[in-house]
C-alpha cells in the first residue's frame, strides 16, 4: 500500500500518484507525458523569465541611448552570462564584479520550480530526471549564448568568455538551486535522518546570517546620509533623466554587494576597492567607481568611535549563544551545536562574499579577503556565542525548547550524555534532564483525603486484587450499561427477593476407561 501524499495539481506529482495507485512504479527510462511536461517547466520556465527580463532591459537601454539593434543579440547573451556570475571581457576591460540581485532572483525562481515539481517522497528516478532537467536547460542556453557572443564580437566589443568557466558557474548555481528546492520539499524526511544538533545549528546559523546582513544594511543608510554631497556629485555627471534612472538602477542592482561589503567592515577585516580599503581601524584612499551606492565609502582617516561597531557582531554572537541554549542540547562542556552554527554561518557569508566581489577593469579587485573574513565571522559567532551559552544555561534556561513538535522522532534523550555535576539535584529527585521536558505524572487526589504520604493515601487501592489484563491479541469487549434509576431501600429489597436464585453447578465428565483414549467411536 502506498503512503499518503500531499495533494497538489502539479503534473509531475500527478503522474507519480497515478502510477503508485496502479501499482506499477515507472523506471528511470520511462517518461510519461505529464512528467515530460513538468520537466520542461523545470528546465526552461525560470530561464525563459530571465531571458525575457534581459531582452526588455537591453531594448530599453538601446532605445534610450539612441542606438540601433545591431548588438542586441550579443547584449542579451552578455546579460544571461552576467546573471550567472560569468566574468565578461568588454574590449580590454574585465568585468568580474557583477550584481548579486539578478543571480539571487534567478536562483529563487529555479528553487521554487523545483519545489513545485518534487513529491514529498520522491524516488531516485524522479530525482535524477529533476536534477537533469534543472541543469540541462540552463546549460543549453549557456551554450547558445557562448556561440552568440563569438558571432557578435565583430559588431560589439564583447569577447567570448572561457567556456569552462561559463558552464561551471551555470552548473553550480542551478544544481544548488534544485538541491535547495528538493531539500525544502522533503524537509520532514530530511530532518528525520539528521541529528537534532545539526537542525538546531542550521536554525541558529540562518538567523545569525540574517542579523549580520540586516545590521550592515542599517549601517549603510547613515553612511549614505553622511556623504550625501558625494551622492549629488555622482548624479551631477548624468546627462538627462535617462542617465539618472540608469545610475539608480545600477545602484539597486549592486545594493546586495554593498551590504555584504558592510558585513566585512562590521566584523573587522574590512573591504578592498582596488588600491583603496576601508576598515574599522584604517582607511586607505584611492579611486572608487562613480556609482551612487558607493558614495557611502569614507575617504578620510578612521575615527576612534568606529571601534564601537565591533559591538554589533559581538551582540549577534551572544544572542546566537542564547538562542542555541534555547533550541539545542548544548552544555558548557559540549557546545557542538553552537560551533556548528558558527561554521555554517561563516561558510554561507563567505559564499556570498565570493559572489559579490570580483575584478573591475582598472580599479582592480573589489571585495573581501575571503580567508580572513571567514575566520573573523567564525570567531565573532563562536567566542561571544559561548559566553551567551554560559549566561543562558546559568540564568535563563536550564533545558531547551526543541524546534520540532515531536523531538522524540529525531533523537533519543537516553542517548544524550549529561554531566551529573551540571544538573544538581536530578539524582535525588529521580528525574533526568530529558524527563524535565515532559510533564511530571502525579497521582490524582481522592476527595476528602488529607493524607500527606502517597503510600498511606493509596494503601487501600494497592490491596485490591487486579483483574487479568487481556493480551494484545485479545481485545477487551465491553458493553455500556446504564445505571438503573435510584429508588428507595424497600424497592431494592423487593427487587433482590424477586431475583431468581443462582445455583452453582459443576459439569463432571466421566473418566475414560483403562486403555480407552476417549474416542466415542470405540465400543
Amino acid at each position: 500500500m502506498s503512503s499518503p501524499r500531499t495533494s497538489s495539481n502539479h503534473p509531475l506529482r500527478g503522474a507519480r500518484r497515478s502510477s503508485t495507485r496502479s501499482g506499477d512504479e515507472p523506471g528511470f527510462l520511462s517518461l510519461p507525458p505529464e512528467r515530460a511536461r513538468a520537466l520542461l517547466f523545470v528546465a526552461f520556465r525560470p530561464a525563459a523569465f530571465t531571458l525575457a527580463v534581459v531582452v526588455v532591459t537591453m531594448l530599453v537601454t538601446l532605445f534610450t541611448a539612441g542606438s540601433d539593434l545591431t548588438g542586441l543579440s550579443g547584449a542579451v547573451a552578455a546579460g544571461w552570462l552576467a546573471a550567472h556570475q560569468v566574468p565578461l571581457l568588454i574590449g580590454s576591460t574585465t568585468v568580474g564584479l557583477l550584481p548579486v540581485l539578478p543571480t539571487a532572483l534567478l536562483l529563487w525562481a529555479a528553487a521554487r520550480e523545483a519545489v513545485a515539481a518534487t513529491d514529498t517522497e520522491p524516488t531516485r528516478a524522479e530525482l535524477g530526471w529533476l536534477c537533469g532537467a534543472a541543469m540541462g536547460g540552463p546549460l543549453l542556453i549557456t551554450a547558445v549564448c557562448l556561440a552568440v557572443t563569438e558571432d557578435a564580437s565583430g559588431s560589439i566589443a564583447l569577447q567570448r568568455p572561457n567556456p569552462l568557466t561559463a558552464f561551471g558557474w551555470a552548473l553550480l548555481l542551478h544544481l544548488t538551486a534544485v538541491l535547495c528546492g528538493i531539500a525544502f520539499r522533503c524537509r520532514e524526511r530530511l530532518f528525520e535522518g539528521l541529528p537534532y544538533d545539526v537542525i538546531a545549528a542550521a536554525y541558529v546559523a540562518g538567523r545569525a546570517v540574517l542579523r549580520l546582513l540586516a545590521a550592515a544594511a542599517v549601517l549603510l543608510v547613515p553612511a549614505l546620509l553622511a556623504h550625501w554631497s558625494r551622492v549629488g556629485e555622482t548624479y551631477g555627471s548624468a546627462e538627462g533623466i535617462v542617465d539618472v534612472l540608469g545610475l539608480t538602477l545600477l545602484s539597486l542592482l549592486y545594493l546586495p554587494n554593498a551590504v555584504v561589503a558592510g558585513v566585512g567592515v562590521l566584523v573587522g577585516p574590512g573591504v578592498e576597492f582596488g588600491d583603496a580599503s576601508v576598515g574599522v581601524f584604517t582607511v586607505v584612499g584611492g579611486p572608487i567607481p562613480a556609482v551612487p551606492v558607493l558614495a557611502a565609502v569614507p575617504t578620510g582617516p578612521a575615527e576612534l568611535w568606529w571601534a564601537v561597531l565591533l559591538l554589533v557582531p559581538a551582540a549577534v554572537g551572544v544572542y546566537g549563544g542564547v538562542e542555541s541554549a534555547r533550541v539545542s542540547y548544548d552544555r558548557p562542556g559540549a557546545p557542538w551545536a553552537l560551533l556548528a552554527a558558527a561554521g555554517l554561518a561563516s561558510a554561507a557569508l563567505t559564499a556570498l562574499a565570493a559572489l559579490s566581489g570580483g575584478e573591475l577593469g582598472n580599479f582592480g579587485r573589489l571585495g573581501l579577503e575571503l580567508p580572513v573574513f571567514a575566520l573573523a565571522v567564525f570567531a565573532w559567532l563562536a567566542i561571544p556565542g559561548y559566553a551567551g551559552l554560559l549566561f543562558a544555561r546559568t540564568f535563563v534556561v536550564s533545558f531547551p525548547t526543541p524546534l520540532m513538535r515531536h523531538p522524540d522522532a529525531l533523537f533519543d534523550p537516553d542517548d544524550i550524555d549529561y554531566d551529573d555535576d551540571y544538573y544538581p539535584g536530578e539524582q535525588e529527585s529521580g528525574r533526568t534532564p530529558a524527563d524535565r521536558a515532559l510533564p511530571e505524572r502525579r497521582l490524582p487526589e481522592l476527595p476528602g483525603d488529607s493524607a500527606t504520604d502517597p503510600a498511606d493515601r493509596y494503601a487501600g487501592l494497592l490491596d485490591r486484587p487486579r483483574a487479568e489484563s487481556p493480551g494484545p491479541e485479545r481485545p477487551l469487549e465491553a458493553e455500556v450499561v446504564e445505571d438503573p434509576p435510584r429508588g428507595s431501600a424497600a424497592d431494592a429489597v423487593a427487587a433482590a427477593e424477586a431475583a431468581p436464585e443462582i445455583v452453582d453447578a459443576e459439569v463432571v465428565e466421566p473418566d475414560a476407561l483403562d486403555g480407552d483414549d476417549g474416542d466415542p467411536r470405540r465400543t
